[in-house]
């Protein structure tokens, strides 16, 4: 019996400041519309597993985590999944101890080795909790190396990384896919996998190509109109998600640039923007 009911939440749609971003008074950042309002950039996939207990696995953890996981409600955290070692997609981590108490466990983080070093740098006192002065209250977390070779199985879900360039930095992606009872990519996957978290592009790699390939829902980077060293244009994205041709995308990872009720009903059929607390679900 394959899982039921995946649900993948937009829990950030917003850029390394978040939109308002300090100091400004541009139309976006003054907009009343609750989509122009954008948390940093993260996500999550929810899910009953085949044993009928709920799932959650979140896809980085940004400085936004907390009030992310209470707009959601989310409960528990069954695994943390990291895309690269920026600090808009990995300061949130200190607020998942609040999963350990509530779940009494602790959590399992993947990510590749210079993200989990940047972790064990920035959060010693979580890695080294040993060496605190005091006994205080730290997640507990069980890391996990992973590369691009090396899908992630968890409660009847593979999370395949794939290779992205976010500038010069390589950086990770993922396909995720519903497994079938003996463990294989099932052949029927339930809306809205399959599906490709891809935020902090600016190019593709030839060998990523193929596996995006046969997508039900893309979630893409899109940071605005002008030129970016390391991410997507509007145009480079919209580019993308056509030659991707995914049933539906969704753009995220946007500044202040880009007003929601302006672009959004300009794009390609099949193509929407983003916004916070999305929910991307059966159809």
């Amino acid at each position: 019996m394959p899982i039921r009911d995946p649900v993948f939440t937009i829990l950030g749609s917003g850029t390394s400041a978040g939109v308002p971003i300090i100091g400004c008074d541009c139309a976006v950042c003054t907009s009343d519309d609750p989509r122009d309002r954008r948390l940093r950039c993260a996500g999550c996939l929810t899910w009953t597993d085949q044993m009928g207990d709920e799932r959650v696995v979140l896809l980085d953890t940004s400085p936004d985590l907390r009030e992310q996981v209470l707009r959601k409600g989310l409960q528990r955290c069954d695994g943390i999944i990291f895309t690269h070692n920026h600090a808009d997609h990995t300061f949130g981590l200190d607020d998942v101890r609040r999963f350990n108490a509530v779940m009494r466990a602790p959590i399992d983080i993947f990510a590749e080795r210079s993200t989990i070093e940047h972790l064990h740098r920035v959060y010693r006192y979580i890695f080294e909790k040993h060496n605190n002065v005091n006994d205080s209250f730290v997640a507990t977390l069980v890391p996990h190396l992973i590369d691009p070779a090396k899908p992630i199985d968890r409660f009847g879900v593979r999370f395949t990384p794939l290779r992205f360039l976010h500038g010069r930095l390589p950086v990770l992606g993922y396909r995720i896919e519903a497994l079938d009872e003996n463990h294989r990519i099932a052949v029927d996957q339930p809306d809205p996998l399959p599906l490709a978290y891809c935020t902090d592009v600016s190019a593709v790699p030839p060998e990523t190509w193929p596996k995006l390939e046969g997508l039900n829902t893309l979630v893409l980077d899109m940071l605005r109109y002008r030129h970016h060293p390391t991410h997507l244009t509007v145009d480079q994205a919209i580019e993308i998600a056509e030659h991707v041709g995914a049933s539906r995308t969704f753009f995220t990872h946007m500044t202040h640039d880009i007003r929601h009720a302006e672009l959004d009903p300009q794009l390609p059929e099949g193509m929407a923007l983003a916004y916070d607390g999305l929910d991307i679900a059966g159809r």
